[in-house]
């Protein structure tokens, strides 16, 4: 009769029969989601591809430090950029926004600003290379250690650059060697731009670790008694 209570072992029945239903369901859930990824080594293209974002990030703390270095020292703000650009446009690009002029059609302003652009592009690819090489022998370590990496591949990116790539093939194409110039850029302050940038990536280095998705669980349906 409608409302009357089952009895004890027809209910038992339907609890045991909603129990192996919910383990059916649960079942071919598993089957149909495949289980979660992970990388079969070192994600390389994970590493490569966070360590061009985070390269920017540092690009603009070392640039933001010559700014406020060159600032103190009463030279232009953006010298680090005017040094920069000789690699393109020769001894010119020392005489941007000076009295004496460059005669560019385009304004000095823009082509510092372009300059600025092209710094920060160059530390996204450098930011490929800190990132992956501190994660892939410090991803867990400490800061200290991190800092270490960072510093280790800034000091052999510097003396490649300047010293063995810039300092025959700036001469070669743009007639001079301002960039590796002691008397326009010390070594001091290219070595200094390069470890902000080490050091800087070191520290954002737990903001670039890949973390596998893990999906939630389904919880079983509590049997109702």
């Amino acid at each position: 009769m409608p409302g009357q209570l089952l009895p004890d072992e027809t209910r038992q029945t339907l609890n045991a029969l909603r129990q192996r239903v919910a383990e059916l369901e649960a079942e071919l859930s598993s089957r149909d989601i495949p289980g979660d990824w992970q990388p079969p080594r070192f994600y390389s293209a994970f590493y490569a591809t966070v360590g061009f974002g985070l390269g920017a990030i540092a690009a603009m703390a070392s640039l933001l430090l010559n700014v406020v270095g060159s600032t103190i020292a009463g030279k232009h703000p953006l010298e680090i950029i005017r040094i920069y650009l000789t690699f393109p446009l020769g001894e010119q690009a020392l005489k941007l926004t000076s009295a004496e002029g460059t005669g560019y059609v385009i304004d000095d302003g823009m082509i510092l600003a372009l300059g600025c652009c092209l710094y920060i592009a160059t530390g996204m690819a450098l930011g490929v290379i800190f990132h992956w090489f501190i994660c892939r022998f410090a991803e867990h370590g400490s800061l200290g250690r991190r800092m270490l990496w960072g510093s280790a591949l800034a000091v052999a990116i510097w003396l490649i650059n300047y010293y063995l790539i810039l300092s025959w093939l700036q001469p070669l194409l743009c007639g001079g060697n301002w960039i590796t110039d002691n008397s326009i850029l010390p070594w001091w302050v290219a070595l200094t731009t390069h470890l902000t940038f080490g050091w800087s990536m070191a520290v954002m280095t737990p903001l670039g670790v890949y973390v596998a998705y893990r999906r939630p669980t389904d919880r079983q349906p509590e049997s109702r008694v």
